[in-house]
């Protein structure tokens, strides 16, 4: 038994270090993607909300989500080799997933200290609301709702809907307080400015990839739970989104880099129980889903989402809470313990939740301290802005930007 904790503390470490360093690729991701002037404050953003999101998840959210408190001496904490430590470590890099998305989505505009206010109140508040009541059956929604009356409880086992919906979904409530950038849609036309760098770009993209496998595998938290299956289910559908993404996106390579993003985020709630064939379907359907809803919702219905996260974590998110009622089905090959009418409504409510709590913190913060750069800020980029750096301070002198 003695041996048997350790190794489980170890296994669900490394679960927490694989998903810590996905961190390093959503700051990527969205370096290579905003302008030059603005790659600072990415890179900023994401190691401070990871900071703060840690902090407010260990002194009030996990408390919310699962009743735990480390108020407590550090014998009656590491008790059992410090299992619930290193549980805590690995569910707070979820937690702290959710700012990193939305800051993909108020990128290049948005104030930094107001920014840092809005995800302590996603991160300590709103997130552990949806966490616990998934994951850890509270307000009896599971028992209840779901299982009494849709015939099965809802299931994500990972995240598609509690992590990547309820994120993209909450950063849609937060470009909309937040408006779009200067000169984003001048005279009705939609003018997006290329990303500065498609190598940080990509290298965001294959860190996310490589840490998703911790995400997704090491979700079952001990090592008697471990599936391989999950394994090949996110491969597979990793692969689904890349190849569905090369296509409809015509070799676009961000489209490339975000399908295989796309077809992740879909894996995560039914990895256990699916099919690869199922998981290569589901990931090839985010692919697509992807490439076109972000062409539509920021060129045609102009909502300047910078990085497209609506798109890749909210409806490939939802898409995927969904997708795990089909593909998961004894039918269609899946493992079954599934209804489609439990993944439908979940994921639907999931969704809404998120949308709604984004709306609101970002209203609060907006209307309490101001959530937007002035027009001489944003347009001189939010690394001198705020930073008083840019990415190469050698080059911004010789150019005479200071």
């Amino acid at each position: 038994m003695e041996s048997g904790q350790g190794a489980d503390v170890f296994f669900l470490l490394m679960g927490a270090i694989l998903v810590f360093a996905m961190h390093g690729g959503f700051a990527f991701l969205e370096v290579g993607t905003v302008r030059h002037k603005n790659q600072v404050n990415a890179l900023v953003k994401i190691l401070v909300d990871f900071a703060i999101s840690t902090t407010v998840y260990f002194a009030i959210g996990y408390t919310i989500a699962y009743g735990v408190t480390f108020f407590a001496s550090a014998p009656e904490i590491s008790s059992t080799h410090g299992y619930g430590l290193v549980r805590f470590f690995f569910l707070a890099t979820f937690a702290a997933a959710v700012p990193a998305i939305i800051s993909g989505g108020i990128a290049e505009r948005a104030r930094f200290i107001p920014q840092c206010v809005a995800t302590a109140l996603m991160v300590g508040i709103a997130y552990p609301l949806i966490e616990g009541t998934v994951w850890n059956q509270n307000f009896g929604l599971q028992s209840g709702l779901f299982a009494s009356l849709l015939g099965a409880p809802f299931k994500d086992f990972a995240g598609s809907i509690v992590v990547h919906a309820f994120g993209g979904w909450a950063a849609l409530g937060a470009v909309r307080q937040l408006g779009a950038r200067i000169g984003r849609y001048d005279r009705g036309r939609a003018i997006s400015p290329p990303p500065s760098s498609i190598p940080w770009l990509a290298m965001g993209s294959w860190l996310l990839c490589i840490g998703w496998f911790g995400f997704n595998v090491m979700s079952a938290q001990n090592l008697k739970a471990v599936s391989g299956l999950v394994a090949i289910n996110s491969l597979m559908a990793m692969c689904g989104g890349i190849l569905a993404a090369l296509f409809a996106g015509r070799n676009d390579p961000g489209f490339v880099h975000n399908g295989a993003l796309a077809g992740l985020v879909a894996i995560c709630a039914g990895s256990d129980v699916m099919h690869p064939i199922g998981a290569f379907i589901t990931g090839g359907v985010a692919g697509v889903l992807f490439v076109t809803m972000f062409q539509v919702s920021t060129n045609k219905w102009q909502i300047d989402d910078v990085l497209g996260v609506w798109a890749l974590h909210g409806l490939c998110g939802l898409w995927g809470g969904i997708a795990c009622g089909i593909f998961g089905l004894v039918a269609l090959g899946g493992m079954g313990g599934v209804t489609f009418q439990a993944q439908l409504v979940g994921s639907i409510l999931g969704a809404t939740f998120g949308f709604g709590a984004g709306t609101f913190v970002y209203w609060l913060v907006d209307y309490a301290f101001g959530l937007r750069l002035s027009p001489d800020d944003e347009r001189r980029g939010a690394d001198v802005s705020i930073h008083k750096i840019g990415a190469n301070p050698e080059d911004d002198v010789r150019m005479g930007r200071f």
